[in-house]
């Protein structure tokens, strides 16, 4: 992000907007049944998010909120941009040396949304790969958050 493209908003203020759109998307990922409206609702809501942390957050935030959209789009069973918001995902992880939690994570979105896509050899190495990164996840709290996550990849995966 340049310098012309900052809002000019305040950061504390966005920083509080980021997250509570992130559990705004929460909330509603999680109702067993969603109208048309909240489905339209949670995805402008992820990526508010995800783009109120990139103006304000540090990378492991965007890559969360970039994480988030994937999902959402998973959710929608919209492969296309479930994929292209995981590869965000990793991209960042990548470029900025973030491992632990958040590798796993990105991982898990390009398995999830390979799945989803029908690619079920991608799906597989992805979600091997997720689980070999879940073993450099520091704190077993969230080891147990990402294999929790990838018990629901469909079957074989």
């Amino acid at each position: 992000m340049g310098p012309n493209t900052d809002p000019g908003l305040d950061k504390a203020v966005q920083r509080q907007v980021a997250s509570a759109l992130f559990n705004r998307v929460w909330t509603l990922m999680e109702q067993e049944t969603r109208s048309e409206a909240e489905d339209a609702e949670m995805i402008h809501a992820a990526h508010a998010s995800c783009y109120h942390w990139m103006m304000c957050g540090e990378p492991v935030n965007r890559a969360r909120g970039e994480w988030q959209c994937s999902r959402v789009y998973a959710v929608l069973r919209r492969p296309e941009p479930a994929l292209f918001h995981a590869r965000k995902v990793l991209d960042i992880c990548e470029r900025e040396g973030i491992a632990d939690f958040d590798l796993a994570f990105a991982y898990e979105a390009l398995a999830r949304a390979s799945a989803l896509a029908g690619d079920g050899g991608e799906a597989r190495r992805w979600a091997e790969l997720a689980r070999a990164a879940c073993e450099q996840v520091a704190q077993d709290d969230d080891r147990e958050i990402v294999l929790a996550d990838l018990e629901t990849l469909p079957a074989g995966f």
